[in-house]
């Protein structure tokens, strides 16, 4: 038999690997693994097989990709949000470079794929996902603000303010001290 990636969209945490798993389990799919944004099965889908597969996929909050830019574009949002939440060690590699190397495309192409599709640019989108973690770590109020700058990479804890302000319209501080802080579903982003 022949094995079968499939891509598989919304699928941004341990969380969702383990429902993705569940589905595969309950329709039966033989799988090898489930990463973020894929899964290797044992065997090649029938069209009903799918049909069935894109059903339960939907009825979870996931979207099974078909369409080559549509695994791009899901392909650059896994990557970003695995960059965001463990950062590479070495700090002088440009987004753009590690984007190209782990996708296996020009930077430019991607770049013009991901824009046309979601309406901003990785860069923005980038910056979105770092403020939501920004958001995350307030809500678990472990880290001070300077140490939250610090891990993610900030220059400062005047850069980390700034680009909060510029997207939140609110400092650190006033968004950690509201009752109710508004954060977004990771895939609610660029919706």
């Amino acid at each position: 038999m022949e094995k079968e990636t499939i891509h598989i969209k919304n699928m941004v945490c341990p969380r969702c690997i383990a429902s993705v798993k569940d589905i595969l389990h309950e329709l039966n799919f033989s799988f090898a693994r489930v990463e973020l944004g894929e899964a290797l099965l044992h065997e090649t889908l029938s069209s009903e097989q799918r049909a069935a597969l894109k059903d339960k996929l939907i009825r979870n909050g996931f979207e099974l990709l078909e369409d080559k830019k549509d695994k791009i574009v899901e392909a650059i949002k896994t990557h970003i949000i695995q960059l965001i939440k463990n950062p590479l060690s070495d700090h002088s590699t440009k987004l753009s470079s590690y984007l190209s190397k782990e996708l296996g495309y020009d930077y430019s192409h991607i770049s013009s794929i991901f824009t046309a599709s979601q309406g901003i640019t990785i860069e923005k989108y980038v910056i979105l996902q770092k403020i939501e973690y920004v958001k995350e770590l307030l809500s678990y109020n472990e880290l001070t603000l300077s140490e939250i700058a610090d891990k993610m990479n900030y220059s400062s804890l005047a850069a980390l303010s700034a680009q909060f302000k510029s997207v939140t319209g609110t400092t650190p501080s006033q968004y950690k001290s509201l009752s109710n802080p508004g954060r977004k579903s990771l895939d609610d982003l660029i919706s």
